[in-house]
């Protein structure tokens, strides 16, 4: 058997633009999927598993629909926990992002649970993707992708260090945690959080590294021009902006 490629990872490396969904977590949502595949050039599913639901036992069922659909599953942990990582890639998850990485040590540990020797210290095992794969431990770390989230302002002090770690995909620059990092909580619109973002990203690229960003529909194109490569979008705002258009054709 070939080993299943990740959409994502593949894309990045090729200097192309991967766009990743959020908000659709639950086992119950698997149906979803297939909606979300259908939208010419979605990558990713975004599995939250830090201010979500999902869990060990629901990641089997979850990265399985997202293999079903050509989807690249990508899974928030809430620790920066080697064997947290590698559990989580043994139950089907292809990408893995890992919250308040702050320091190069605490880079250096994600890379550490989330490859294979001699690159990392991820325990051996492959989930279903191992079967039938001979090789896969050798090959198993070109297709896992590791994200980690810049989302304190000690980070971005640290940026130029962190940014030194070989294996990490991507740098994502999440807004919210940032904002109340610089004491400037539910504002991350605001001047002095969106100038450090900004600044986050532009050495990000400036490095050679791939940028991450939350983004909306109005948004998503001003960090393409910053410079970020992996959008990440939520389909809250989809289904308000579908909504409303609904809603004012009722009332003509």
């Amino acid at each position: 058997m070939e080993l299943r490629k990740n959409r994502i990872k593949h894309k990045l490396a090729n200097g192309q633009v991967a766009t990743v969904v959020s908000g659709i977590t639950h086992a119950d949502d698997i149906d979803s999927f297939g909606a979300i595949a259908e939208a010419n050039g979605i990558d990713g599913i975004w599995l939250e598993g830090e201010h979500g639901p999902v869990d060990a036992a629901d990641l089997g069922n979850l990265t399985r629909a997202c293999d079903i659909w050509g989807l690249s599953s990508v899974v928030r942990v809430n620790d920066n926990h080697q064997g947290l990582i590698y559990r989580t890639l043994d139950r089907g998850a292809q990408s893995i992002v890992v919250p308040h990485v702050n320091s190069r040590a605490e880079a250096e540990n994600v890379v550490r649970g989330g490859k294979f020797a001699p690159v990392g210290a991820r325990g051996l095992y492959g989930s279903r993707q191992y079967h039938g794969v001979a090789d896969y431990t050798e090959r198993g770390n070109d297709e896992t992708c590791l994200i980690i989230l810049i989302e304190d302002i000690v980070a971005h002090g640290n940026l130029d260090d962190i940014l030194e770690v070989d294996h990490i995909d991507v740098f994502f620059v999440a807004p919210s945690d940032f904002a109340s990092s610089m004491g400037h909580i539910g504002n991350h619109g605001h001047p002095e959080v969106q100038a450090k973002i900004d600044d986050s990203i532009r050495r990000i690229v400036a490095a050679g590294r791939t940028a991450g960003a939350m983004t909306s529909t109005a948004d998503v194109a001003s960090y393409i021009d910053k410079g970020a490569r992996f959008v990440l979008t939520g389909v809250a705002g989809w289904l308000q902006a579908g909504a409303a258009e609904f809603m004012s054709r009722v009332r003509g």
